[in-house]
């Protein structure tokens, strides 16, 4: 981070400041507080930052920003709510720098896009991206405050699960490109629709610069919809022949897939280390993006073919002989049936499936899982394993479609114990849940 002075981040806020002092950190977290921080005491529903005060100061705190006057020994600058100063001075720090953003969100694929936008901004930018699941109003900000002077460009993603959030991060970031994944299901426990999601998920024109384009699904059925008379909007996508950035000629050779991209200046073969069709989508977005901000088509194929994997995101690896695929991360019916295809695809001698409850899907949760349950049964997948209350139910729809050996389990250790019993090598199994499911614990008492 670049130094601040109190002054003008009080000025932000619309606050008065006593003595100016040099801001060296913005900290949410006083296990975090370093000389210099200036403390934000966020308030959520079991935890309430202005009891901390204090304990900032006695860290090196050289001042906090408080939702109530607080007895402390040093500054205190007094706010209405703390969340929003925290957006307001990332929004003012991010205005501080002129290199290029790039937004990204959606309803399935945003870490894997950012991290193939990484990929192929790196090859011409030192850049800057929020890590793990930093993606929401504490963790983007705290990723903007990591910005300095050696920095050329950055990728956010941005995480939402309720109307007006992404607007919030969007003002934030200020996108030079903004990027829209794919248009599912997730969180429409809170927005209601499909079309309440494309609501949300189009906030991020709330911040994106003026003129600067949006790239978007054009074989997404509502994002190929969006038309936009004050920017332009570029299309990428495999079925659709009229998009701006196009995948054919796509082959999948063991852990990676090879495509063409058509676009307007030509044509680039692309090798991306993964598997999947919707990886294919990631990063058809990412090169669209790249090649906008000046990177050229062989640098971003070069890019897409050195991307890693993040996290517990489709992590494929031999484990004695069998093909293990961990993709615990997160889940949703999208995501779900293209872990399913990725399996499909596999070369093995059986493939089986361990599938944990997919959350956040409210009265629709029931009707999602059951589907779930059609699709393996149609796709013939030899073992279906499931974890979960609501994962029983695919399960119970997969028995009764005729699907091969089918098992409900409400136990992590035994269905564990199932999988050692039953794999060998040159089997294939994939592990799908939501994140709150944990299901790296099965995983984890499989391999040891």
């Amino acid at each position: 981070m670049i130094p601040l002075m109190l002054k003008e981040i009080s000025a932000v806020l619309g606050c008065d400041c006593g003595e100016d002092k040099q801001v060296l950190n913005v900290c949410t977290d006083t296990r975090k507080i370093t000389q210099g921080s200036l403390f934000i005491a966020l308030v959520g529903e079991r935890f309430d930052g202005n009891d901390f005060v204090e304990a900032a100061f006695e860290k090196g705190a050289v001042a906090a920003v408080c939702s109530r006057p607080v007895d402390a020994s040093g500054e205190v600058l007094v706010v209405e709510n703390t969340g929003m100063a925290l957006l307001k001075i990332a929004a003012y720090y991010r205005s501080l720098f002129s290199i290029p953003f790039v937004g990204v969100t959606g309803s399935v694929g945003k870490t894997t896009t950012k991290e193939m936008v990484y990929a192929v901004l790196s090859e011409k930018f030192n850049t800057l991206k929020n890590e793990g699941n930093l993606n929401n109003e504490i963790g983007l900000p705290t990723t903007v405050f990591r910005l300095d002077s050696d920095y050329e460009a950055a990728i956010l993603e941005m995480g939402m699960s309720a109307f007006g959030e992404i607007s919030r991060l969007a003002a934030v970031a200020q996108p030079n490109v903004g990027i829209i994944t794919k248009i599912g299901v997730s969180h429409i426990e809170h927005l209601g629709s499909r079309e309440g999601i494309l609501k949300a998920k189009l906030e991020i024109l709330d911040g994106l610069k003026p003129g600067a384009p949006l790239i978007v699904n054009g074989d997404d059925d509502l994002l190929s919809t969006v038309k936009l008379s004050d920017r332009p909007v570029i299309t990428f996508g495999i079925e659709n022949g009229s998009c701006d950035y196009r995948a054919v000629d796509i082959e999948q050779s063991g852990y990676s897939t090879s495509f063409t991209v058509l676009f307007c200046g030509g044509e680039q073969r692309v090798t991306i280390p993964t598997v999947g069709m919707h990886n294919v989508y990631n990063a058809l977005s990412a090169f669209a993006a790249g090649v906008f901000l000046g990177v050229s088509p062989a640098s971003a194929a070069n890019g897409l073919a050195n991307y890693v994997t993040s996290g517990m995101r489709q992590n494929v690896r031999d484990f004695d002989g069998i093909t293990l695929v961990e993709d615990c991360y997160n889940a949703s019916p999208d995501s779900v049936r293209a872990a399913v295809e990725v399996l499909c695809g596999m070369h093995a001698n059986t493939r089986t499936l361990v599938f944990g409850d997919m959350l956040e899907l409210g009265e629709f949760s029931e009707q999602a899982h059951r589907e779930v349950g059609e699709l393996v049964a149609s796709k013939g997948i030899d073992r279906f394993f499931t974890y979960g209350k609501m994962a029983a139910l695919a399960a119970e729809t997969a028995e009764k479609c005729g699907s091969g050996l089918v098992k409900a389990f409400d136990d992590k250790l035994a269905l564990a114990a199932e999988l050692k019993a039953t794999l060998v090598s040159g089997d294939a199994v994939l592990f799908k849940a939501s994140r709150g499911m944990k299901l790296e614990d099965v995983i984890n008492g499989f391999t040891e």
